[in-house]
């Protein structure tokens, strides 16, 4: 594997991205509820706990603690011990701890190796009429600005997920939040279902990579 990738486990996703997640750029994930982007996240989460560097992980949809223990697996005591949880309640809530975050990452007194936040667009998407969602647009773009500039900087990969929304003009699913996320993201996935437990995997944007398709299965301990 090359330096500058953190494997995320899955090997055909691994494929697909050269090696893993870039480690000086955001990568977003993005597709309908039921896809495996939280499974996948809490994958790649404690696969980097595993290997003693810490993740940062930012959980606005109320992650399963079974399913969290279950992809831990048997080591699930150093795994969780690595694992750094925050839970906002409010969009101002997450911009705190994307700050903590990133200023986490870039005093570097501990090894963080992964920042993950997951779902970057849960509580903008609460946000209405159209002047407060223009204030949580302006909000989250701040956030996901200041992840750009930690994973430059500290060369800790970063990992978000977004909801989509289905497109008046053309009926195709897109992700939310506007264009700024999708510019930021240097790295853009998109999680299709496939047949029971598969899942496919659509590498929609890539600073080296070319396009192209994978899969992976979602099994009790994650993903494989």
């Amino acid at each position: 594997m090359s330096a500058d990738r953190c494997p995320t486990g899955a090997e055909a996703v691994d494929r697909l991205l050269g090696g893993g997640l870039e480690t000086d750029s955001v990568t977003e994930i993005y597709g309908e509820g039921g896809t495996g982007k939280t499974i996948f996240c809490l994958a790649v989460a404690c696969r980097v706990a595993r290997v003693g560097r810490w993740v940062f992980y930012i959980d606005t949809e109320c992650v399963s603690a079974d399913r969290l223990t279950a992809t831990a697996g048997d080591d699930r005591e150093a795994v969780l011990s690595h694992l750094l949880l925050s839970s906002p309640t409010s969009l101002e809530e997450q911009g705190r701890a994307v700050s903590a975050a990133c200023a986490l990452a870039r005093e570097a007194k501990r090894p963080i190796g992964l920042i993950v936040l997951d779902s970057a667009t849960y509580y903008y998407r609460l946000a209405r009429p159209d002047t407060v969602e223009d204030e949580a647009r302006q909000a989250l773009s701040l956030e996901i600005a200041d992840l750009v500039a930690t994973a430059l900087a500290a060369g800790v990969p970063v990992l978000f997920t977004n909801q989509v929304y289905r497109s008046m003009r053309d009926g195709t699913l897109e992700p939310l939040g506007g264009s700024f996320l999708n510019h930021a993201a240097k790295t853009i996935l998109r999680f299709d279902r496939g047949s029971g437990d598969r899942r496919r995997v659509v590498l929609v944007k890539h600073r080296s990579r070319p396009e192209g398709t994978a899969e992976f299965r979602i099994t009790a301990s994650g993903v494989t």
